[in-house]
């Protein structure tokens, strides 16, 4: 496969165009024929399902029947005007809808099974750091713990703690404001 990944509104555009440019040619050379329609998509499915970059994967399934429908447009048999057009997209729908089923489940499976494997090689690709037993480590395969030591999470900055502020201690007479202390009250002007 090339090593060009699609993201998923890629993956959704280059399905819509080549749908709609295949319709095209069928209606063209074969005159709207669906089941070649049908069998095309299953390989436009495919293609999506392995070009879609791999944090999109649950995209391409998604669009993909989108694309089917903007697709039928060409090889539809509905009258005139957008009635007859709407009419002509929802008899491509009705009479292929195991076509597109089968299109959108074999590319769910495959996102499925890209997305498994992404997750264990990622998984493999961790470094192993808790010990597994033995004389430094618990018997039960919990984590020995460091005594005062932080150990660093990986991929990410040790946590900082914030900063208390002090506490003062409550005097042990309670304040009194200058107007109602005992001592004689100070005179402003002379």
């Amino acid at each position: 496969m090339p090593s060009a990944k699609l993201t998923g509104l890629g993956c959704w555009l280059l399905a819509t165009l080549t749908l709609l440019a295949f319709g095209y040619l069928d209606r063209l050379l074969l005159g709207g024929v669906l089941p070649v329609y049908g069998a095309f998509f299953l390989v436009v499915s495919v293609g999506a399902a392995l070009w879609v970059r791999p944090y999109d994967l649950v995209c391409a399934p998604a669009t993909l029947p989108i694309a089917f429908t903007l697709g039928a447009v060409p090889v539809q048999h509905g009258g005139d005007g957008f009635g007859g057009l709407a009419m002509g997209v929802f008899a491509v729908l009705a009479l292929n809808a195991g076509w597109l089923y089968a299109g959108t489940l074999i590319c769910a499976l495959i996102a499925l099974v890209r997305k498994a494997a992404l997750i264990a090689r990622r998984r493999a690709s961790r470094p192993a750091t808790r010990p597994q037993g033995g004389p430094h480590g618990p018997q039960d395969g919990r984590p020995a713990r460091s005594a005062g030591r932080v150990r660093p999470r990986p991929g990410k900055r040790p946590r900082q703690v914030a900063r208390q502020p002090e506490r003062r201690t409550p005097p042990s007479r309670p304040r009194q404001s200058p107007r109602c202390s005992e001592a004689e009250p100070a005179r402003s002007r002379p």
